[in-house]
């Protein structure tokens, strides 16, 4: 399955708030990744801070490029779920293979753990 429905977005100020506060973090450069095992769908929030990119299509850009490499590499998780926010660190914009390079190895990551 390779789509991304509303669902699967995180977007609860509660769900945000416990994932941030009980969830574990670790960085895929130019990823830092907060993730924590949930009971229902997994959920997804993508961020790009305003105080790196102060245009908005640059911010929407990186968090479309993270949604897609997320979207095309979802397998990954199989059938556990997961509360994941992926913020990203870099000043600089990459292009989508490192992101990609870097969502893969996160998401390997959080399936071993």
């Amino acid at each position: 399955m390779n789509s991304l429905p509303k669902y699967s977005r995180l977007c609860g100020r509660k769900q945000i708030e416990t994932l941030y506060h009980d969830g574990k973090r670790f960085a895929a450069w130019p990823l830092r990744v907060t993730w924590l095992p949930t009971e229902s769908e997994t959920q997804i929030l993508v961020w790009a801070p305003k105080s790196l990119f102060k245009h908005a299509v640059d911010r929407n850009h990186l968090r479309r490029l993270m949604r897609e490499a997320y979207r095309l590499h979802q397998d990954l998780l199989e059938d556990k779920h997961f509360m994941i926010a992926f913020n990203y660190m870099d000043a600089e914009k990459r292009e989508f293979a490192f992101i990609e390079k870097a969502m893969c190895k996160a998401l390997k990551r959080i399936h071993g753990e």
